[in-house]
Parts: structure tokens; C-alpha cells; sequence
């Protein structure tokens, strides 16, 4: 997702000012050729600053570049991440590419969603089906005998680099892993990914994934959703038990950045549906019995961007705001980002019917209205991205366009975080 960094020095040092050139004529190359020469160039810089932990000075690059040239920030960040989560390693005179992959599971529950340390057996079973379905017959794999929530992941991408160089060595030298202790503390939410993380590696410029081993190109979209569908088939049984009073769905094991950002995706629709789950049970009401308020929010005063939408639920007697999820916006959606008002209570046509829906307020339309939830008003104003001050929960506005703090009756049981 595009987004400034706030956290890096303003002054440029020599190695980010490098970085910025690196990337620039990365992307200004005329041929594939040239670019080539640049990639491996930015390739070797990057790995010497993840090695000596400078990710300060990579962030200064990125935030500069977000600011002046997009297409660069673009190929620098590409190059960052697949260097942090992969690598070549020599082993017995054997070069080996190394690639770091997670395996999300999406979970919603009205109770809470496990995290933590995986049992040995359940984590042979699991190394053992992620062999069978997803990877090639050449690679070698360690799993990380953790399941991670995502306060649990790693934070930078020196955290992820380190994670990668540990893990790798652990699959090539076949030894146990041992994980580092993670002191944050996991969020509860209603709807929450968990994530499984291990090194595969396979001799340099083999396959990593079974369905790179077919002969047909085109065949391999057919492949991988065959791959997920047993690997869901074998492995689902085993994280049932592990997160018992959940409902969970399996995505597709890859590499660790793609694999985290399509997670990020699929579990707000899930964010919508445990919220009304949550909220009916919780009530003793119906989902007709509710209806929600739709607000764009953005951090930039100075455009009408929206980094997420929030969704307020009341019910129909009561006009106070109760539940609220969070429905960020990422990727290619920035560029989607009109607010679109309506007339209260009325959904948009096309937001229901067959067609593909697009934009994130589609999305969310059309999950209210699957859920049988009426949406009484999307706002067609911008509010800034405000936070109760007490606790640090998102405000939400309601239908007259006011922030104000979601609360539950006071006798209604606690629940998980706003996701």
C-alpha cells in the first residue's frame, strides 16, 4: 500500500540518497537489459543495508521517493521486500534460492482467536501437508512451530530479513527453529488473520511451488487452486483445533508479503460479517433489526483521500452508534476512492447485483445487504482520523455526521476490538 512514512530523519543521508538514485534509474532504464544492471545494483545495496540493520535509512528513501516519484517508490519497496524475504545460500558446494512464504488462515469468532506456540505434532502434520500440496518435490522446508497473529510478525524488513537468514538455515541444515519471544501483546479482534511462516529452499532456479512444475503455462491458475483446495482439505482439521470457537478459511500459501496483503483483503469481509454475527447474538435481535453509517477517512488534510471507511451499527430504535468495524483501503483501490452519497437507506443498484464490484463502498454495500443489514446513510464528506483519547479506538460517525465513540448497553458481554 502507498503511504508516507513518518518515523525517518528529514535530512537524506549518503546511503538513502543512494538508494534514491538506485531506484530512479531503475525506473527510468530503456531497456530490459539496462534495467537488469540497475536491479542487480539496487539488489546489492539493499541486502548490505538490511545486513547492517540500517532500516532508517531505508525508510528516508521511500519516503522521499513517495513524495516525488511514485513509479520509483514502487520498484524500491518491490526490491526491499523480495530481498528481505529471500536469498541464496551455499550449502556442500550447492547453491540454494530461499524463499521466506506464509500460510494465513482467516478466523472469525464471538470469542477470541488463539495465537502462540503450535504442538510438535501439529506442526509435523502441517509441515508435512504444505510439502504435499503447495511445494515442489525438490524443496526443503522449516516451519516456524508458532502460529502468528500480525502483532506477532515481523515489524521492519530487517526484522524480516533476520527472520528469513534464521529460518533458511534451519531448512537447509534440517535442525529445529527456535523462536525468538515476541513480548507484544495480540489485539482481540472478531475477525483476525493467523499466519504460518516457514523457509523453503529449493537448488538454485528450481521450482519453489508444484504448480511451477507443469509443463503448461497455462494450466498453472488451474493448478494453484487445486493446490489450495487440499491443502484447505488436509490442514483445515488441524487448525479447527487450534482455534477452537472459530470459523476459519485457509488462503493460499506464498511468498510472505503477497500472501500478508492479499490476508489483509479477504479478512475485512469477514470483519463485516462477525460484527452482525457478533451484535444478533449478542442483542437477540435480527439482522434486520440493524442498520449501519458509512464514513470516508484520510490522514492528509490537503486532498480528499480516503484511507478507510468506517461502519457504524445501530439498530433501528436507537440512533447510537454500538459496533463499528474498519475497512482500510489498499493497493490499487487509492485510486478508487470518490465517496459515493446516497439517499439514506438506499443501495445503490449496481452495488448488488451481478456484476464484479470494484470499489470498496460496492464491497461493503453489498455485504450489508447479503447480511440482510440496510445501510441508512453514506456520508459524502471526508472526516479526519480521529481516536478516542482515553482508550485509542477509531470514532465512527453517525447519521447526523458527528464522531463519536461506538458503545455497547453495559450489560451486553465484552467483545473483541474494532478491526
Amino acid at each position: 500500500m502507498r503511504r508516507p512514512l513518518k518515523t525517518s530523519p528529514h535530512k537524506l543521508s549518503p546511503d538513502s540518497q543512494r538508494l534514491i538514485a538506485l531506484a530512479e534509474a531503475t525506473n527510468q532504464a530503456s531497456s530490459r537489459l539496462e534495467r537488469r544492471v540497475w536491479e542487480k545494483s539496487l539488489d546489492e545495496f539493499v541486502l548490505k543495508l538490511l545486513k547492517a540493520s540500517r532500516q532508517t535509512n531505508i525508510d528516508a528513501a521511500l519516503e522521499h521517493l513517495f513524495k516525488t516519484e511514485l513509479n520509483a517508490y514502487d520498484t524500491l519497496l518491490e526490491t526491499t521486500e523480495a530481498v528481505s524475504e529471500s536469498s541464496i545460500l551455499e550449502q556442500d558446494e550447492v547453491k540454494y534460492d530461499v524463499l521466506l512464504i506464509a500460510a494465513p488462515i482467516l478466523a472469525w469468532t464471538r470469542f477470541s482467536i488463539a495465537s502462540g506456540s503450535l504442538p510438535a505434532e501439529v506442526q509435523i502434520t502441517l509441515s508435512e501437508y504444505l510439502a504435499a500440496n503447495i511445494l515442489s518435490a525438490e524443496a526443503r522446508m522449516a516451519m516456524a512451530p508458532t502460529l502468528f497473529s500480525i502483532e506477532q510478525l515481523p515489524y521492519s524488513h530487517v526484522d524480516t530479513f533476520s527472520l528469513t537468514k534464521r529460518l533458511s538455515q534451519s531448512a537447509l541444515k534440517g535442525t529445529a527453529f527456535r523462536v525468538v519471544p515476541n513480548k507484544q501483546e495480540t489485539v482481540p479482534f472478531l475477525a483476525d488473520v493467523r499466519y504460518l511462516l516457514a523457509a523453503v529452499a529449493v537448488p538454485s532456479g528450481a521450482p519453489v511451488f508444484r504448480w511451477q512444475t507443469l509443463q503448461n503455462p497455462a494450466e498453472s491458475g488451474v493448478a494453484r487452486e487445486e493446490c489450495l483446495v487440499e491443502w484447505q482439505k488436509q490442514a483445515t482439521p488441524s487448525l479447527v483445533r487450534l482455534l477452537p470457537g472459530c470459523n476459519i478459511e485457509l488462503l493460499l500459501p506464498e511468498a510472505f508479503f503477497a500472501a500478508c496483503r492479499k490476508a489483509d483483503l479477504q479478512i475485512r469481509p469477514a470483519s463485516i460479517r462477525a460484527a452482525i454475527h457478533y451484535l444478533t447474538h449478542t442483542l437477540e435481535i435480527q439482522p434486520s433489526d440493524l442498520c449501519a453509517v458509512i464514513g470516508g477517512f484520510g490522514e492528509l488534510a490537503e486532498n480528499d483521500y480516503v484511507d478507510e471507511y468506517r461502519v457504524g451499527f445501530m439498530t433501528r430504535n436507537d440512533g447510537r452508534i454500538l459496533y463499528g468495524i474498519v475497512w482500510p483501503i489498499y493497493g490499487p483501490e487509492e485510486a478508487q476512492q470518490t465517496l459515493a452519497a446516497d439517499s439514506p437507506g438506499r443501495i445503490p443498484e449496481d452495488a448488488v447485483s451481478g456484476r464484479k464490484r470494484d470499489t470498496p463502498i460496492e464491497q461493503i454495500l453489498a455485504l450489508l445487504h447479503e447480511s440482510e443489514v440496510d445501510c441508512e446513510k453514506i456520508h459524502d464528506e471526508r472526516f479526519p482520523m480521529d481516536f478516542c483519547e482515553d482508550c485509542g479506538a477509531p470514532l465512527f460517525a453517525d447519521r447526523a455526521g458527528e464522531l463519536v465513540h461506538a458503545e455497547m448497553p453495559e450489560d451486553a458481554p465484552q467483545s473483541g476490538h474494532f478491526h
